[in-house]
């Protein structure tokens, strides 16, 4: 945080007053100049007697734009000046008047987002570490997001993005602004490389704030449902749906859940745009290769609406490729025969489902080693695969009491030193449950209380928020 350190007798907010009249009258002549400088002088002086901090705000806003279009005023003395105006908001003893004073220093900033925008973005964060009161922030954060998408430039607010779970505590948000936040930090998220999967978390987070939402107010909700299907079936490396989904009603609570069992996207199943879309979901969470082909070769004319080919398959939302939904149903359908088969699969069950020739048999186990689906060996001798453990490819309740059942067995049978073994195939999916053996009781009460936490960490300097 930039902090002011007086360096003359004069106010600093009058200094400001004084350099930025000078220069919106520099071309008006020495006399209208002089005139018109000591007259905002003194009105600035006004305000601060009668500590009309708001109109001070207004008064030296409305100079700023003279400020960053003229090329004599380095960037250096433009972030001084900035920062005088926003040390402003520390004097204001309204919440509602600091609202006001930070959202006309905001506006005034982000009107021309690129224009200097690196600079732009540092004075927002300023201003966020300047303000006390917390929706005060959670504004200023907000604009500060859209500045930085619409001037491109997300990887400089994408460190704060892990620190939004404490943000929320703070923030105390109504679960309207919880959405608007969500979408807002998904979509920052998105075009950013390597943050591809905490997009779909937050936008995950978004959608389910939607639960126990009428019909009416879900129906908001219907493009981002599409979107997050289509940013599922087009992720290579994402073979499970399921994540710790945000209870809106108490921050910092989240909950196992399952796509398909959320209602914002369980409601294009019938609706008349999306329910193709809601369809191929459950194809890759449930389904193997031949369903997928069998989808595509009956809906190919009712895809084309979708601007969907054989090659290319193009949803408003994103765009999937044909071949690289084969690739990924291939793995997934893989999957499907480890968790169906008693732990035996055969090579030509392989290459029957897979649609594969018998020598790409053991490149495809490999891959699914590799991408921690399955963990099995292969018997070549016997032609089998002998598959210890694999992934889950939906988590819902369901899932929870498979879980619960395998655990209360190994209690009762006081195989306490094996219950790594049962809960191998969910840690791929939970990583950070954590597993106690000396209370097994305690583990199928609370595994599914426990929360993922994430320390953020800052990337820029000059854009943190303390």
């Amino acid at each position: 945080m930039t902090t002011l350190v007086p360096t003359s007798e004069e106010d600093p907010a009058l200094s400001v007053v004084r350099f930025t009249s000078e220069l919106s009258w520099s071309d008006a002549g020495p006399e209208v100049a002089e005139q018109q400088v000591s007259r905002l002088c003194v009105e600035a002086q006004e305000c601060m007697v009668m500590n009309r901090w708001l109109d001070l705000t207004s008064l030296m806003l409305t100079s700023a734009d003279i400020v960053f279009s003229n090329s004599k005023v380095s960037e250096k003395d433009l972030e001084c000046t900035f920062t005088v105006i926003c040390n402003l908001v520390t004097k204001s003893e309204s919440p509602d008047e600091e609202l006001e004073m930070a959202k006309l220093i905001c506006s005034k900033i982000i009107q021309q987002p690129k224009d200097k925008p690196v600079l732009r973005l540092k004075i927002l964060f300023n201003l966020y570490n300047l303000l006390d009161n917390a929706h005060c922030r959670f504004y200023v954060y907000m604009k500060a997001l859209d500045l930085s998408m619409s001037s491109k430039l997300t990887q400089y607010v994408i460190p704060s993005c892990k620190k939004i779970d404490s943000f929320l505590k703070e923030w105390n948000l109504e679960v309207q602004d919880q959405r608007e936040l969500f979408l807002n930090v998904a979509n920052a998220l998105k075009d950013s490389k390597n943050s591809e999967k905490d997009s779909f978390i937050f936008l995950t987070k978004y959608l389910a704030t939607f639960s126990g939402e009428d019909a009416y107010k879900m129906g908001e909700a219907k493009d981002e449902a599409a979107r997050i299907i289509i940013e599922f079936v087009k992720e290579p490396d994402m073979f499970q749906c399921c994540n710790f989904c945000f209870d809106v009603q108490m921050v910092g609570n989240e909950n196992m859940c399952d796509l398909l069992d959320m209602p914002a996207v369980a409601q294009l199943e019938k609706d008349a745009k999306y329910a193709l879309a809601y369809q191929l979901l459950k194809i890759f969470l449930t389904q193997r290769l031949d369903a997928y082909l069998e989808f595509q070769a009956a809906n190919s004319a009712l895809l084309k609406s979708y601007g969907i080919t054989i090659g290319l398959v193009q949803f408003s939302h994103g765009c999937l490729v044909h071949e690289d939904c084969i690739a990924k149903m291939r793995m997934i359908s893989l999957v499907d025969l480890a968790s169906h088969e008693s732990g035996r699969i055969p090579y030509t069950l392989i290459k029957d489902t897979l649609r594969i020739d018998d020598d790409e048999v053991e490149l495809w186990v490999v891959k699914a080693l590799t991408s921690k689906l399955i963990d099995c060996k292969m018997d070549q001798m016997n032609q089998v695969v002998l598959v210890s453990s694999c992934t889950e490819r939906v988590f819902g309740q369901q899932q929870w009491q498979v879980l619960r059942t395998k655990l209360g067995t190994w209690r009762d049978q006081h195989f306490l030193s094996n219950v790594p073994k049962v809960i191998h195939p969910y840690w791929t999916l939970t990583p950070k449950i954590h597993v106690f053996q000396d209370n097994i009781a305690n583990v199928i009460n609370t595994i599914q209380a426990n929360k993922i936490t994430e320390d953020g960490s800052q990337a820029v300097q000059g854009l943190m928020i303390r």
